[in-house]
């Protein structure tokens, strides 16, 4: 296995997240969603909608999007951003796949765990 920069942590096998699906992963800075497209692509997202914090891994997942269990409020993966005529934005903190691990940027994290 390829070592990783001090500031990525492995926190779960790509497998472990289904396609078109989500896992809501705990870390020592907070808990994160952390969602897998049908191309594979991860992305990780604070659990909470803007709305009424309606817990996003467990949302539908589509294209680059989460829609909220709650009220269908739909997501962008990407940015964390709204979609539609409804306003608010989730953070995003950097995700990647290596060697068929899934890595957190844990600078991010801990910005958010002071903030």
């Amino acid at each position: 296995m390829n070592e990783q920069p001090a500031n990525w942590v492995d926190i779960a096998a790509l497998e472990d997240v289904p396609k078109r699906g989500a896992r809501l992963i705990k870390t020592a800075h907070g808990c994160v969603a952390v969602f897998r497209t049908g191309a594979d692509e991860v992305y990780a997202l604070d659990n909470a909608c803007p709305h009424k914090q309606g817990p996003l891994a467990d949302g539908i997942v589509h294209d680059k999007s989460v829609t909220c269990p709650l009220h269908n409020w739909v997501i962008s993966l990407e940015t964390g951003e709204v979609q539609g005529a409804d306003e608010g934005q989730v953070a995003t903190y950097p995700a990647k796949v290596v060697d068929g691990r899934i890595t957190l940027d844990t600078a991010f994290l801990v910005r958010r765990a002071v903030a």
